[in-house]
């Protein structure tokens, strides 16, 4: 009875806290996890947890920003701040978003900038409040802290994120693997080793290796959407790669990490510093002092986090 009662007071807590702001900066069109971490995002919005304070994109493709306009609506927050890059790493439409927002009647449209979004929405929120969840390129974050003060704030880039980010969560190296190179790094490295060498808060990541371990399972997409017609992430899925296919949650698990990080779904490695190195290769160097840090998954935790992801991804809007 006591434990049930510490669990119920524990939730009620949680659920009087605000809701924490966040910024998604994703290369959303690429691979299919991006969109099922920003339906995870919409669901732990509709929950209280957070405020999609809004969304920026490094894929540098018109259909990106309007396959995720097709999200957000499909959520019930068409409203949500979008930026998309200028003069980004990759320009083609990909395997699914164009075909799932031209099928549903969204075309693309003009949106921000992303890094004048960026700027405009960190010097909007509290002082040290903001989770930014990057599951992309390094370009966005990068270009941010190289800008000077303007009509959002006095700040500089730097100066700006230090003032606003509680964390950054990254969904990018590959920390077991030796010397493969991960995507999210090698598309854009200059920007990663400037995203490392300059940004001002701790940084956790997410390495190729978490992802890969956890993968979401085909029958739930094929079994747990059926209450949604057209739901766009399940029509993405099933055209990013032919069915039955368990997909990676690279994405998801950076997401997850940032926004519930007390909930034992991961373990941390000791502190230290993250560098990219020639085309990106991952060398993480142990230091008491380091602000970076990136995440460890035992097999009891693989099971728990997708069995996570699965009741958060296929939870209806309302």
């Amino acid at each position: 009875m006591r434990t049930l009662a510490l669990l119920l007071l524990a939730e009620a807590l949680l659920c009087a806290a605000p809701p924490v702001p966040v910024i998604f900066d994703t290369d959303m069109g690429n691979d299919i996890d991006d969109a099922m971490a920003l339906g995870i995002l919409h669901n732990l919005e509709k929950r209280g947890e957070i405020k999609l304070a809004a969304i920026t994109l490094t894929k540098d493709n018109p259909w990106a920003s309007a396959y995720t306009e097709l999200i957000n609506r499909f959520y019930g927050r068409p409203a949500i701040p979008l930026g998309v890059v200028a003069n980004g790493v990759t320009k083609d439409e990909g395997r699914f978003a164009r075909k799932v927002a031209e099928a549903q009647g969204v075309k693309p449209r003009q949106q921000p900038e992303a890094v004048a979004l960026l700027r405009k929405t960190l010097a909007a929120q509290p002082d040290g409040s903001v989770i930014v969840i990057q599951v992309g390129f390094s370009t966005n974050l990068a270009r941010l802290l190289d800008t000077k003060g303007d009509g959002a704030s006095p700040l500089d880039g730097r100066a700006l994120a230090a003032k606003k980010v509680k964390l950054l969560s990254v969904m990018g190296g590959n920390f077991v693997k030796g010397e493969r190179l991960e995507y999210n790094i090698m598309e854009d490295v200059p920007s990663a080793q400037k995203l490392v060498a300059g940004w001002p808060t701790p940084i956790v990541f997410s390495g190729f290796e978490i992802g890969e371990a956890i993968t979401y399972p085909y029958k739930s997409i094929a079994e747990d959407y059926r209450w949604a017609t057209k739901h766009p992430v399940v029509e993405g899925y099933v055209l990013y790669e032919k069915m039955p296919h368990n997909r990676p949650t690279w994405d998801l698990t950076s997401v997850l990490y940032a926004l519930r990080p007390d909930r034992g779904y991961f373990d941390l490695s000791e502190p230290g510093t993250v560098t990219f190195e020639g085309k990106g290769k991952t060398v993480f160097t142990p230091s008491a002092g380091g602000r970076h840090r990136y995440l460890k998954v035992n097999q009891v935790q693989i099971e728990r986090v997708r069995d996570t992801f699965v009741w958060l991804c296929s939870e209806p809007p309302k």
